[in-house]
């Protein structure tokens, strides 16, 4: 056969062959792309809004609280608010949270999104109208009680609510995606139908095949993003399992080394931290007044030179006995026995200071020898009650240390209750509310309270938040401090070594 003959080469039909089982998948390829390109257009605008609002979630709360709270508390003024770097002007940024809002709302399509703009943005009028006031009050001086109370009751809970408006109309965004990849699933739906109509078993193997393909880049990459997620929210033990022999097991070896490393790194921030505060805590409790060892230095020249040196001997060896329970041998821990010695020290020394004023009473059950608790742990109760309550009492007052166990449900012993407790001055319910106040606070922050505060912090941190200090007081009725530790024996009671039944008293009256 000749080729002039040739009228349909097997090179044509080939190329027939292609371009025929290629026009279907040319025209899927278009149909996807351009889906594809309105899907991505749509997912960055939605992107792009929640990065937006998710800006001010983040900041425009603290910056407009701390700012107006500067203003209000300290000598800060509209004017001059910039010049301090760490604050911003509360006009500026409410205008730019109303800018980036009305360019969210003319952008947004969702109905249930622009609803919680629109709130949003009223909400930012109202807030203006509210600094608006501030400043007015500021300029004419003599308004500081009004501001503050305008602070907490209008500003801080505007700001709340802007918060939430943007906190649902990112929820709402999110929902949004949802509904793009439901749109995106039935696009994708529609093109198999075509290809099945158009390309039969041509396009049912490209499908397969461009359906593995993508299986094999999508998949690790989704993994990839679970761990990411997994890790920016703080938790570093999820690892990547991948085996594609190609980049992404490349990556995903990385991001594990990464976690790992990470983990490392923010356990021992997390472990020095912890270390620092406990130190620095411990150093904080160690400090003894000076003023208390010089006045009972003081008191024993006072006996000595009165010709009263037995009174003097027993004054030396109860500092001597106070400062050997102090220092402990450096132990942190030591037995609730130990710990009643310290204060009977602390307080026999004291009695001969204020003989006429004080008055003690030690009731300690002997079951709770053998627990621990953290060395001084009562004594800065003891010295609050008598600096504070005793003393200004301006008559004969008295203080009592009681302890005993508190069993659980069970009948098991569970948590030991000590309490110190005066006839003193007391406090207000409003001076109260502030001191409880102070107490729940890091001691470093207190302003008053220091010492109570340290207890409650060193408490709370060895024991746990479920254990600390309470306190109860009326004005004329005195105070009573009460705290609750875990009941952990220090060591195990040898027999005999202490009565397990009874309880056991120690007074000293004056006189005595």
């Amino acid at each position: 056969m000749t080729a002039e003959k040739i009228k349909y080469p097997l090179k044509n039909k080939l190329i027939v062959l292609v371009l025929v089982a290629m026009v279907p998948i040319l025209y899927i390829t278009i149909y996807l792309i351009m889906s594809l390109l309105n899907y991505s257009r749509a997912y960055d605008q939605i992107v792009s809004s929640m990065t937006v609002a998710n800006n001010y979630n983040m900041n425009f709360k603290e910056e407009m609280d701390e700012s107006l709270y500067k203003l209000v508390v300290s000598n800060v003024t509209f004017d001059t608010i910039e010049e301090d770097g760490t604050l911003k002007d509360p006009y500026r940024l409410i205008e730019e949270l109303r800018t980036a809002s009305s360019s969210l709302l003319a952008t947004t399509t969702d109905r249930d999104s622009r609803v919680w703009l629109q709130s949003l943005l009223r909400n930012a009028e109202t807030l203006e109208d509210r600094v608006d006031d501030i400043k007015r009050n500021q300029e004419a001086e003599g308004q500081y009680e009004k501001n503050i109370d305008m602070l907490y009751n209008d500003i801080y809970i505007l700001t709340e609510l802007i918060q939430d408006d943007i906190q649902h109309y990112i929820y709402y965004q999110t929902r949004s995606i949802e509904q793009l990849k439901i749109q995106l699933n039935t696009e994708v739906e529609h093109v198999i139908l075509i290809s099945i109509l158009v390309g039969g078993c041509i396009v049912v193997s490209v499908i397969l095949i461009t359906s593995a393909i993508l299986n094999s880049i999508t998949k690790p990459i989704q993994e990839l993003c679970r761990i990411t997620s997994r890790i920016a929210e703080g938790n570093f033990s999820d690892r990547a399992k991948m085996q594609t022999k190609d980049e992404l097991e490349v990556l995903s070896d990385s991001v594990n080394d990464m976690s790992e490393n990470l983990e490392v790194m923010v356990n021992q921030i997390k472990e020095d931290e912890r270390k620092m505060r406990h130190a620095e805590l411990r150093l904080l409790q160690e400090q003894i007044n000076p003023h208390f060892l010089y006045n009972t230095l003081d008191t024993i020249v006072w006996l000595i030179e009165g010709d009263d040196p037995d009174k003097a001997v027993d004054m030396v060896v109860a500092l001597s006995e106070f400062f050997r329970l102090v220092l402990s041998k450096g132990k942190e821990y030591i037995s609730i026995r130990e710990e009643k010695e310290h204060i009977r020290g602390y307080l026999e020394i004291q009695q001969v200071r204020y003989r006429d004023i004080l008055d003690y009473e030690i009731r300690i059950d002997p079951e709770l020898y053998q627990y621990k608790i953290l060395k001084l742990t009562l004594q800065p109760l003891v010295e609050n009650s008598l600096y504070h309550g005793i003393k200004y009492k301006r008559a004969k007052g008295k203080i009592q240390i009681t302890g005993k166990m508190q069993y659980g449900e069970a009948g098991e012993r569970d948590r030991i209750l000590l309490c110190v407790e005066d006839n003193g001055v007391g406090m207000g319910e409003k001076e109260l509310k502030r001191l409880q106040a102070e107490i729940s606070r890091p001691c470093k922050e207190t302003e008053r309270g220091f010492g109570l505060a340290n207890v409650n912090e060193r408490i709370r941190m060895n024991f746990g938040m479920e254990y600390g200090m309470t306190i109860e007081s009326e004005k004329g009725g005195g105070t009573r401090v009460s705290i609750v530790i875990p009941a952990v024996k220090l060591f195990e009671k040898s027999e005999g070594e202490m009565p397990s039944e009874g309880a056991e008293t120690d007074k000293k009256e004056e006189g005595t």
